[in-house]
């Protein structure tokens, strides 16, 4: 492959890699980088799914199969974007799931599926792209959420592995900014999405939409490279009165 080919498959600013990403706020996500310039690939474990996301994004954009809580997956994954689009510039951690139970009642099956997708997922998922990332500096985004440090009743799992997805992301901006690395954590409360089985609807008009965290993912990289946003709390201007 030429540089001059690399070039052009991996954008005009570059490429993104983004999981999660057949709907929801990973399919905005990478959609809105993809209008801004960048080639992306996008992971989910449903073929179909992904697929049908990566022909709508359209373009040079890759929908690859990929589960999360396989490290090696994500190495393969990984590497198969660093091969299409010559490098990697954008990180985007989105893929989550979401189990809610009192602690003595959760099962240690719901458990692990929780704390296995959202933080060593996430571990997973950045220590995949550390190498490509280091070689000319990028971004890493890291979803988290409001309940990375409100905990809520029934939230142990959930909560528990969103506030270590945030020690990890305060920890990597320590590791990582030396390498010319950012990295922020982005903390949204109540979006409108299909997270934990819930079907958006027009009741959740006033919620935070996909596309709000997909802009705001975009103007992060529109900053300065000299200031870091490393952690955004997004709340609903005008949630509803209880």
């Amino acid at each position: 492959m030429t540089d001059q080919t690399t070039q052009q498959q991996a954008g005009t600013r570059g490429s993104a890699f983004v999981t999660g990403a057949s709907k929801g706020i990973g399919y905005e996500v990478a959609r809105a980088l993809a209008v801004a310039g960048y080639a992306v690939t996008i992971t989910s474990r449903d073929e179909a799914e992904i697929s049908e996301a990566a022909r709508k994004i359209g373009g040079t954009a890759r929908g690859v199969v990929c589960d999360v809580r396989d490290p090696e997956a994500l190495v393969q994954a990984v590497n198969g974007h660093v091969e299409a689009f010559g490098g990697l510039d954008v990180l985007f951690v989105n893929a989550g799931v979401g189990k809610f139970d009192n602690v003595a009642d959760m099962s240690i099956q719901d458990w692990q599926a929780v704390i296995d997708t959202n933080l060593s997922g996430a571990f997973y998922t950045i220590k995949a792209g550390i190498p490509a990332l280091k070689k000319r500096g990028g971004y890493i985004f890291t979803l988290s959420s409001l309940a990375g440090k409100n905990p809520f009743a029934g939230g142990a799992a959930y909560n528990a592995s969103k506030f270590g997805l945030n020690g990890l992301s305060e920890v990597l901006t320590l590791d990582l900014r030396a390498h010319d690395i950012k990295v922020t954590q982005i903390m949204p409360g109540s979006v409108a999405t299909h997270f934990a089985g819930h079907t958006p609807s027009d009741a959740d008009a006033w919620k935070i939409q996909p596309e709000d965290i997909a802009q705001l993912t975009v103007d992060l990289l529109n900053m300065p490279a000299r200031t870091l946003p490393s952690k955004v709390e997004v709340r609903p201007s005008k949630p509803p009165k209880k």
